[in-house]
This record gives structure tokens, C-alpha cells and sequence, in this order.
């Protein structure tokens, strides 16, 4: 009688897929974690200068920001009083005052009569002075050196400390930047350049990538290979022939060479092909059923392109607004040939670059000013951020 014996491959062929999960598992926490390291490289940047802003000065210049919620430590020496400022109290005399700066909020923890020893004595303790006499000091910085006999040096001796303070916080560096001389009127020319110059090449673009991607005319194949070359075409290389053009065109009619209407024509013109490209690919991806639906009930282009290419077409739009928006804000070039470097003209980020040349030793006021200047990009990007990813990838991935 013969017997079948089981077959061992039957494990095998389970351990595969669960050997293939493991690996799968692994792809992602490993993916997960890089998008976590590049979301921290991102976000510690911004973070520590929104911390760095709002700190206090004094503290600011002694630490970084990743010590602001640590009590801050600091070593010092100062004066005390000459033979001329002790005073008589009942045959004790005394020499009185303050080794701290006035209005500041350190703490004394310890005292020293030699910079190698700062703290070798605490607050309070007695210590016995080269001079003669018994100094005290207590944690606001208040001191007593009595002596029995009267004090005769001319020079008062150096006393080191070690003080410690709190963290502390303030609005006061934005008070400062925000009520600086043109920051104001430079924060309106900023969104008074930012807005139109958004807004115009998005229009523009729409209307032009609708065309290239669903109306028929000669040459569409060839205006799609021109805009996807000037995509390639840097703006340093382009903008003096730009400008000789404008200038000329300006002195022709009798109009000014720079102002706000060539600033926003200079950021149409180069941010049109990058809107094209995106716009048309995203929208050559429409449904086409939806179009000749449309087209079988009359609707013309226009009414098309509106009611029904616009809405679908939102999360593209909104990619390429945040890109136009974010390089208008920050541009200070192309702002400076066509508008002008004038107090009235000046735009925001000029007028921080003229801030750090005149406080470049104030850095509370310097973060505070760089992220003002960032506040406005900052809301224009979490306004629309849900769709910058949708609208980017399929901008940049579907063609026709």
C-alpha cells in the first residue's frame, strides 16, 4: 500500500507574498521618514526665524533660537565705588550701588573677584576684598562693601558675576519694523506689483492654453514647441533688450520709462510660458466627452472655456498662482529696473535690503522684517496648497 506524502512546496509559496509585503512595508516608512526629514529641513528655517523675531533683543544676541525656552546665562564685571562715594553710618563705612545695568532683568547667581573665578562666591555671601572691607552682593545686583576703617583707593576694583535671566518674548521688534520710515507705503507697492502681475499672465494663459489644447488652426504645433523653449530662456539674458524695447516704446507715446505698468507687462511676460505649459497639459486632459456634449448644444468656445474648462481647470490655476505670486513678492531685479529705487517706488524687499545695510548689528529687527515679508506668501501658499500638488502633477504629466 503506498502513501502520499505532502508536497513541500506549499509554504514556500506563502512565505513569497509575505516576504514581498515586508519589503513593501518597508519601502514605506522609509519613504515616509525622507518626507518627514525634508519637511523638517523646510519647517526648522521658518520656525526658528518667526522664533528668533519675536525674541528679545539682548537675549538674541547672546543665544539661537533653539535655547529660547531656556533660562539664558550670561558672565559680566563692573566697578565699584571709589573712596570718594563711601559714606559714614555709624562709624561703619560703606560703599553702596549696583553692579547691574539699569532696567535690566538679570538675576545675579554668583560673584567673583577674578575673571577666572566669576562665580566663586554666592549671592549673599560675604567676600573679603583685596582693598580691605566685606563686599555683599544680592540677586538684583545691589551691593554693600563695609569696612571698619575708612576706604582710601581711588580706583574702584572690578567685581565678575554671573547673572541669569528667564526667556523672554516681545512684539516690540515688529513694532519697530512695521513703524519704520517707508515700511508701510513698500508693503502696498509690494501687493500693488504682486496682485496684477498674478493675476494678468493667469488670464492670458488660460484663455491661450485653451486654445492650443482643444481649438484647431495652423501652426499650433509649432507656437507649443516655441513656448516649451522660451521655458529655457533666462530672465538676466532677456531683460536689457526687454527694456530697450519698453523704453522706447514709452518715450514714442510720451509716457514714463518706469512705473507700474511695465513692472506688471515685465512679470506677465515671463511668467506666461511656465502658465501655458502647465494650463494646456492639464487641460488637453479634460474629458472630451464633455466638450462635444457641450459643442452638440450649441455652446460656443467662449462659453465653454467659462462655464465649464475654468472650474475643472482650478486646481492648475491655483499651481501656477502660487508660483507667480511667490516670485513676484520676492523679486527685487526686475522691480528695481522698471519701478525705480525711490522711497515711494521702493518695494518691499528693497526696502529690507536698505534695513540691513543701516541696522545690519540689529538681528531682532532683521527677523522680524524678514518674516513680515514672508506673512503674505506664507497665506497665499496654505490658502492653496490642498490643490498645488494636484494641479502641479497633472500640469506636468499629461500632453496631448
Amino acid at each position: 500500500m503506498s502513501t502520499v506524502s505532502a508536497s513541500p512546496a506549499a509554504p514556500a509559496a506563502t512565505a513569497e507574498p509575505a516576504s514581498a509585503f515586508a519589503r513593501l512595508r518597508i519601502g514605506r516608512i522609509a519613504a515616509n521618514l525622507a518626507l518627514l526629514l525634508i519637511v523638517a529641513l523646510w519647517t526648522f528655517p521658518t520656525a526658528g526665524l518667526l522664533i528668533s523675531s519675536v525674541r528679545d533683543a539682548d537675549q538674541l544676541a547672546l543665544s539661537g533660537w533653539w535655547t529660547s525656552l531656556t533660562t539664558s546665562e550670561a558672565t559680566g564685571a563692573a566697578a565699584l565705588g571709589t573712596a570718594a562715594d563711601q559714606t559714614d553710618e555709624d562709624g561703619q563705612y560703606v560703599i553702596s550701588g549696583d553692579i547691574l545695568a539699569d532696567g535690566t532683568s538679570f538675576t545675579v547667581s554668583a560673584v567673583g573677584i577674578t575673571s577666572r573665578e566669576p562665580g566663586a562666591f554666592g549671592v549673599g555671601e560675604p567676600v573679603e576684598m583685596r582693598d580691605g572691607g566685606i563686599l555683599t552682593v544680592d540677586e538684583t545686583g545691589a551691593y554693600r562693601w563695609t569696612s571698619a576703617t575708612p576706604f582710601a583707593h581711588e580706583r574702584g576694583p572690578r567685581v565678575y558675576y554671573v547673572a541669569s535671566e528667564p526667556p523672554r518674548f516681545t512684539f516690540d521688534n515688529y513694532v519697530s519694523v512695521l513703524t519704520a520710515n517707508g515700511i508701510g507705503q513698500s508693503f502696498i507697492n509690494s501687493l500693488t506689483v504682486a496682485i496684477p502681475a498674478t493675476v494678468v499672465p493667469i488670464l492670458i494663459a488660460a484663455f491661450a492654453a485653451y486654445a492650443l489644447a482643444w481649438m484647431s488652426f495652423p501652426g499650433r504645433g509649432i507656437l507649443v514647441a516655441i513656448i516649451v523653449g522660451l521655458l529655457v530662456v533666462p530672465l538676466q539674458m532677456s531683460l536689457i533688450p526687454i527694456l530697450r524695447i519698453y523704453n522706447g516704446i514709452a518715450l514714442t507715446f510720451g509716457g514714463e520709462a518706469k512705473g507700474y505698468l511695465g513692472v506688471w507687462l515685465a512679470h506677465t511676460a515671463f511668467g506666461l510660458p511656465l502658465a501655458i505649459f502647465l494650463l494646456r497639459n492639464y487641460m488637453v486632459g479634460l474629458p472630451r466627452e464633455i466638450m462635444e456634449s457641450a459643442r452638440m448644444d450649441g455652446a460656443t468656445h467662449f462659453q465653454i472655456f467659462v462655464t465649464m474648462v475654468l472650474p475643472l481647470s482650478f486646481p492648475a490655476l491655483a499651481s501656477f498662482a502660487i508660483f507667480q505670486f511667490l516670485w513676484v513678492w520676492n523679486d527685487l531685479l526686475v522691480a528695481l529696473i522698471f519701478l525705480g529705487s525711490q522711497d515711494t517706488e521702493l518695494v518691499l524687499t528693497g526696502r529690507l535690503v536698505n534695513l540691513l545695510g543701516t541696522r545690519g548689528n540689529n538681528w531682532e529687527l532683521l527677523t522680524a522684517g524678514a518674516f513680515v515679508s514672508m506673512i503674505v506668501p506664507l497665506i497665499v501658499f496654505f490658502s492653496l496648497q490642498r490643490y498645488f500638488v494636484r494641479g502641479l502633477l497633472a500640469g506636468s504629466v499629461k500632453g496631448g
